[in-house]
């Protein structure tokens, strides 16, 4: 065992975040220096990740936002999302992204900085589709994998790296025990450990999401967050964690800087709702407005 994997997380915190700082925008950079952002996910029945997901790259400073979607829920997402570009995409009866839908994206994948992957998709199939399409891109770019899209580890096989710059996972501890093949209460008893060992056997970095967060790099080195309250614990909370990290990759930050600032935003986001409208009840858009806000005063000297 590497001193790395036995050493204690380092608490995220926002003295840490500051000895840390985000990639530096330029004066007057454009949007298209600050990156794009593909999402890919959603359907005809859970149309609203991906909206959410989407705003809340943009909240963390992304320049531009692609989301693609089922055909039948583009319409609607189109007028609802307006900073966006929708791409309706080839569908099944069911009203979920089809397998030939996986393959209209080389376009869009060909100018995105980051991915994000799965909200609102419950096939397994079309998931591991798209990351084949993503590898066969151009350029590199992150992958924020979420939901649907973390069943792709289930044979515990790292992801063949293609253009990948860096693969994000965010699951909890549900998702982890789904393709992890363990029981839900041993990622409650043991989450730093079996965080370690996933994140070192596939290569990513791992974002295991509970009361803490640990967010855990290949080699063992790990951050710990304990900010937050139970209200963040809603519906579409973990698509605006997933937009967050995504926004903050597409502008230059790294897979583990994404991911603890991005972490870290969101729980700070969610203490704000907790004293603005009350601990248990505020809802997942809510979380966005106070993103920029919050990332302003860790930014500033």
């Amino acid at each position: 065992m590497s001193a790395r994997t036995r050493a204690a997380p380092k608490t995220i915190d926002a003295a840490l975040l500051r000895r840390w700082p985000l990639p530096k925008l330029k004066a007057h950079a454009d949007k298209v220096s600050r990156g794009d952002v593909l999402v890919v996910g959603g359907s005809r029945e859970i149309p609203g990740a991906v909206l959410l997901a989407g705003q809340a790259a943009l909240r963390a400073g992304a320049g531009r936002v692609q989301v693609a979607t089922a055909r039948g829920a583009a319409p609607t997402l189109a007028v609802t999302f307006p900073e966006a570009r929708v791409i309706g995409l080839s569908e099944t009866r069911q009203g979920e992204i089809g397998l030939r839908g996986a393959r209209e994206l080389s376009d869009a994948l060909a100018r995105a900085k980051a991915v994000i992957l799965g909200p609102g998709m419950r096939e397994q199939a079309v998931p591991a589709q798209l990351l084949r399409e993503a590898l066969r891109a151009k350029h590199e770019f992150t992958a924020v994998l979420d939901a649907a899209a973390l069943r792709v580890f289930r044979e515990r096989t790292p992801l063949r790296r293609g253009s990948l710059s860096g693969v994000i996972a965010t699951p909890h501890a549900g998702e982890m025990a789904d393709f992890w093949g363990c029981d839900a209460e041993e990622v409650h008893r043991a989450p730093l450990a079996l965080a370690r060992e996933a994140a070192r056997c596939l290569g990513i970095t791992l974002v295991l999401k509970g009361v803490e967060t640990f967010i855990v790099e290949p080699d063992g080195t790990a951050f710990r967050n304990v900010a937050g309250n139970s209200g963040l614990a809603t519906a579409g909370s973990g698509d605006v964690l997933s937009g967050i990290i995504a926004g903050l990759a597409a502008r230059g930050a790294t897979p583990t800087q994404s991911a603890a600032w991005g972490v870290f935003l969101h729980a700070k986001a969610g203490e704000t709702l907790a004293r603005e409208v009350g601990p248990l009840g505020y809802l997942a858009r809510e979380l966005l407005a106070c993103v920029p806000g919050l990332m302003a005063r860790l930014t500033r000297p």
